[in-house]
C-alpha cells in the first residue's frame, strides 16, 4: 500500500508540475497575442492558461482524495 501512495503522489506532483508549465507558456502566448493585436493567439493563451489552472486544481483534488484529506 505504500507502493501505491508513493506511485501516486509521484504522478499528482508530475500533474501539477505539468499543469504550471502549460498555464505560463499560456501566459506567453497570451502577452504575444497582446503585443501583436492577434485575436485568435489571445483566446488560445486564455485558454491555455485556463486549462493550466484546472490541471493544477484537478491534481491538488486527487492529492487530497488519495492522502485521506482529513477524512476519518
Amino acid at each position: 500500500m505504500d507502493l501505491l501512495n508513493q506511485v501516486l503522489s509521484l504522478v499528482t506532483k508530475f500533474a501539477i508540475i505539468g499543469g504550471g508549465l502549460w498555464l505560463v507558456w499560456g501566459v506567453v502566448v497570451l502577452a504575444g497575442g497582446l503585443k501583436d493585436k492577434n485575436g485568435p493567439a489571445l483566446q488560445s493563451g486564455i485558454w491555455q492558461i485556463v486549462g493550466g489552472g484546472l490541471i493544477i486544481a484537478a491534481a491538488a483534488l486527487f492529492a487530497s482524495v488519495t492522502s485521506g484529506g482529513g477524512t476519518p
